[in-house]
């Protein structure tokens, strides 16, 4: 406690449940944000509680639940290799960073999706005479639950943003306020300085918020170490605010505005013009996009979609890729049964394939085998071409895919999103079943993987 007392910089030492080393505002910011890379967490995750690994010397697993275990744990090995692969370039940190500002939110879309369902179909019964209006008041307030998470998207974001980023999570959820233009009335409006016209609230959306806290944290780790301590708490907030609003209400949102308007439009023309040929093209190519890790670049699109237009038509299409790995696993498991380790890790990987968790098929199943990956990706283009063809099928919200996904589909063009599913499925095992079964997987061997003898 003295030697702790003694360095230079701590202000206190407190004993109480915990060791409470006090060092002063300015100084906290800096001392934790070396503590967490020496240790290799996150800021503000949890450490591993060494009380939640269980010594397991007895095996009382199902049977199931050991081919589940197995499927996980080749899907684990191959993913690893795959990603071993894959030089870090810039590119993949962009979208590393995007992916993990968005999965912290996805149970939050799925339940708000979910919600925003529930409230429609409430409501086109009222509508129908089928419930009475006395369900007014519970419909008003599931819609309010899922505004909840939209009307306020910008700032959930940029909190996620500034802890990836390593800035001030409270100051990233002010710059995602900011673009809400809180106050700003019609007749008082903030003008584009490049064509003059009345700024919108949101305008930019999430793929401006990203930008612009990415920024804040550049110049608020500058700020930190420019700013002495000892008046590093006002100074480095005050003028981090200041300067980073000031440059999103201006420059950011116009720019980003344009940026955002343009990718929308430009894939509703895709989808409306190149129908069912899109709808192919984007069904085939999303898993090696997912392979590369391309796919994430895609998660801000999906939500500025559903922000503009209440849906996104993408993901039903690219839902189609998982559908098409469970078509290719069904018909492996038909034609490789004397090959009981395969067939093993299809019956534990194939429960979780058709509710959309595709990872232990694909890197588990199919990919390792090379050809069934390959026909699979047929398959997801065959249901993509069926969404594409069809039309006007979206998702009220972005995570959960396979059969998970059909109460999330918006307007009540489920069936629709289903005969797209059992299409991809038909057409990844007719495929996989004449086309893409390797002489290797037919070797009959046990569930180690030892080769039988004949």
């Amino acid at each position: 406690m003295d030697g702790l007392k003694a360095i230079d910089g701590v202000m206190g030492v407190v004993q109480e449940d915990t060791l409470q080393v006090i060092v002063g505002p300015g100084t906290v910011d800096k001392v934790a944000d070396i503590m967490v890379k020496q240790v290799g967490v996150g800021l503000g995750e949890p450490f591993p509680d060494p009380s939640t690994f269980v010594d397991d010397t007895t095996d009382t697993k199902s049977e199931h639940q050991r081919d589940k275990e197995m499927v996980e744990a080749k899907a684990k090995e191959v993913h690893a290799a795959q990603k071993a692969k894959i030089k870090q370039t810039p590119v993949r940190k962009v979208l590393s960073a995007i992916s993990s500002i968005f999965i912290p939110l996805i149970p939050v879309f799925v339940g708000a999706g979910l919600i925003s369902g529930i409230a429609s179909i409430l409501s086109n019964m009222m509508l129908a005479g089928d419930i009475s209006k006395s369900w007014t008041d519970f419909i008003t307030v599931l819609k309010v639950i899922n505004s909840g998470l939209f009307s306020y998207l910008v700032i959930y974001v940029g909190i996620n943003s500034a802890t990836v980023f390593g800035a001030t999570a409270g100051l990233g959820g002010v710059i995602g306020a900011v673009t809400l233009l809180t106050g700003v009335t019609p007749q008082a409006p903030i003008h584009n300085i490049f064509n003059g016209q009345a700024l919108s609230a949101g305008q930019g959306g999430i793929i401006g918020v990203i930008f612009a806290v990415w920024v804040l944290s550049i110049v608020e780790k500058w700020l930190h170490r420019v700013v002495p301590d000892s008046i590093d708490i006002i100074i480095t907030p005050t003028i981090a605010l200041l300067v980073i609003g000031v440059f999103t209400i201006f420059l950011v949102m116009p720019i980003a505005g344009v940026i955002s308007n343009s990718l929308v439009g430009a894939i509703q023309w895709i989808l409306n013009v190149g129908g069912a040929v899109s709808g192919f093209v984007l069904g085939l190519f999303f898993l090696p996009m997912v392979m590369f890790g391309l796919h994430q670049i895609l998660t801000p699109i999906h939500i500025e979609m559903i922000n503009k237009l209440g849906m996104t038509p993408l993901l039903p299409i690219l839902a189609m890729a998982g559908a098409g790995q469970v078509g290719a696993a069904l018909a492996l498991w038909i034609r490789c049964r004397n090959n009981k380790q395969l067939s093993n890790m299809i019956k534990g990987a194939l429960p979780v394939g058709i509710l959309g968790v595709g990872e232990p098929l694909i890197y588990g199943v199919t990919l390792p085998l090379g050809r069934p990956f390959i026909t699979a990706c047929i398959g997801g283009g065959i249901g993509g071409a069926v969404i594409g063809g069809l039309g006007n099928i979206g998702a009220t919200a972005i995570g959960p895919s396979g059969v998970a996904l059909i109460p999330l589909i918006a307007n009540g063009h489920w069936l629709g999103y289903v005969i797209g599913l059992l299409a991809a499925y038909a057409g990844g095992f007719v495929a996989t079943y004449f086309f893409g079964i390797p002489s290797s997987a037919k070797i009959a061997k046990d569930k180690e993987g030892h080769v039988i003898e004949a």
